[in-house]
């Protein structure tokens, strides 16, 4: 669940770091969806016998699959201006595609915010780092720095 924060306190939440987000299953038809939408079937995501015969030993989700369900979970680890009436997508500082997400493994996210500053009266521009993990796995499918703009009455 987002976090309701007052905006004279806005220092005090850099640096905060949300509970971890509950876990989300990757599927293959999830996979063949985002295929179709992005038009990307390279055989390593959707032919699950070619697929079987590379080091992974199954299909893998587009590392853009992983990044894209930042969207989903933030709804649980964002942080929210007290009188937010609407919130931009700015962009990423940085991104890194870690280790590929195989069909069937569940993520989650871990979400820390690093910076958080009013930029015009009303907008603030707050800059989080957001690691998608994988159930059973030491290295991180994805690690990014996600820019966002919240408006606030």
């Amino acid at each position: 669940m987002a976090k309701i924060i007052n905006s004279n306190n806005i220092a005090d939440y850099v640096g905060f770091q949300a509970k971890p987000t509950p876990w989300h299953k990757i599927t293959q038809a999830q996979i063949n969806q985002f295929a179709d939408c992005t038009l990307d079937h390279q055989f390593i995501h959707v032919d699950e016998e070619k697929a079987k015969a590379t080091p992974f030993g199954s299909t893998i989700a587009h590392g853009f699959l992983s990044l894209s369900m930042l969207s989903h979970f933030a709804e649980d680890f964002s942080v929210i201006i007290d009188g937010f009436y609407m919130g931009l997508n700015a962009g990423f500082d940085k991104i890194r595609f870690l280790q590929p997400v195989t069909v069937n493994s569940r993520i989650r996210a871990h979400a820390k915010i690093l910076a958080i500053e009013e930029k015009k009266p009303g907008q603030f521009r707050l800059c989080t780092e957001v690691t998608i993990e994988i159930e059973g796995c030491d290295t991180p499918a994805l690690v990014a720095e996600w820019v966002s703009v919240q408006m606030v009455k």
